[in-house]
């Protein structure tokens, strides 16, 4: 195996990729994954090295962050087939899944069980109310909720912003049916609660994650995207939480909330006219480090570096294997 080098590994990170497959009717490009239509059945879905905050794509990419934020997210689907059905088939490449064709649920299905980020936010400026859900009076920032609250968002397309809705909102503009949306939201609380549990078994507390849902060509509705990954959710540590919450600290957290935060810290939220600040390649390097720690916390497992040299010639080989693979099969 070639020799794994710092020049080595800032240069071959995923950025995009052009690829023309058999029987490819289309592709699309979202904010960190590129997607692959192959003969209106299956899916392929890349995860490359884009980093993505406050809705924004940020201008450098940060080494093998696409291949852990892929590999978490096949090894939880495993980890909750049990429970709800998914769209995975397959993982041919460290930073690849293949799946059944879906038509996405236009929202993101957003449980909270602990008052952080986002829904803190809100409350800190005087809101008790988020996406139709009462939030408790006298809460402080990282207290657990009663009960978990799902507030979901629209799912945003082109790089706009995602945002808060409440369920009566959903089926009364029709966005989903009620009949599904009652579904969507039973596998919500079913997927929560397996991840806590997941977590708990790992030293962590699940505190708040999104989950993405589509209907297959069938009819049938199956969780897609990604589960329980950094980019997705937010872990505290549950060693020491209930002593840094009653000193009123910061959780110790595991989550994408470090690169928010040193965003936040150099004036970038996201808002038109603010400047995203400049990321060194020692940045790039802490975020990529921290992004390993993330994926052997959350599966307890050692993170193995796939080869980096020629990657785009190595995710394309593999498909194509995979995809040769199934046509035989038929």
């Amino acid at each position: 195996m070639p020799l794994i080098t710092f020049e080595n590994i800032m240069t071959n990170t995923i950025n995009k990729t052009h690829f023309q497959f058999p029987n490819q009717t289309s592709a699309y490009k979202g904010k960190v994954r590129e997607v692959y239509n192959i003969n209106n059945e299956l899916l392929v879905m890349i995860a490359s090295d884009r980093l993505s905050a406050f809705d924004v794509i940020l201008p450098r990419q940060i080494p093998f962050k696409g291949q852990i934020l892929n590999q978490i997210a096949t090894k939880m689907m495993k980890e909750t087939e049990d429970l709800v059905p998914n769209w995975l088939i397959a993982n041919p490449d460290e930073n690849v899944a293949i799946g059944h064709l879906c038509k996405p649920f236009k929202v993101e299905m957003v449980i909270r069980g602990y008052l952080s980020g986002h829904a803190a936010r809100e409350y800190n400026s005087g809101k008790r109310i988020i996406c139709g859900v009462s939030m408790p009076e006298g809460m402080r920032e990282n207290d657990q909720f009663p009960k978990p609250i799902i507030t979901p968002s629209t799912k945003a397309d082109n790089g706009e912003h995602d945002e808060d809705i409440s369920r009566e909102d959903i089926i009364c503009k029709g966005i989903v049916s009620k009949q599904d949306y009652l579904v969507l939201e039973e596998y919500t609380r079913k997927l929560f609660q397996r991840g806590t549990e997941i977590a708990a078994k790992r030293g962590l507390i699940l505190v708040d994650t999104k989950y993405e849902f589509g209907k297959t060509n069938d009819g049938k509705i199956v969780l897609i995207d990604e589960i329980h990954t950094p980019d997705s959710s937010r872990y505290f540590y549950a060693d020491g939480y209930d002593e840094r919450q009653a000193k009123g600290e910061k959780q110790k957290q595991l989550s994408k909330e470090f690169v928010r935060q040193w965003l936040i810290e150099n004036g970038f939220q996201g808002k038109e006219g603010q400047q995203i600040p400049e990321m060194s390649d020692e940045k790039v390097l802490e975020i990529s480090e921290r992004y390993i720690e993330l994926f052997e916390q959350i599966t307890g497992d050692p993170f193995l570096k796939a080869t980096t040299n020629d990657v785009i010639d190595r995710i394309e080989r593999n498909i194509l294997g995979f995809l040769v693979k199934q046509k035989l099969k038929k």
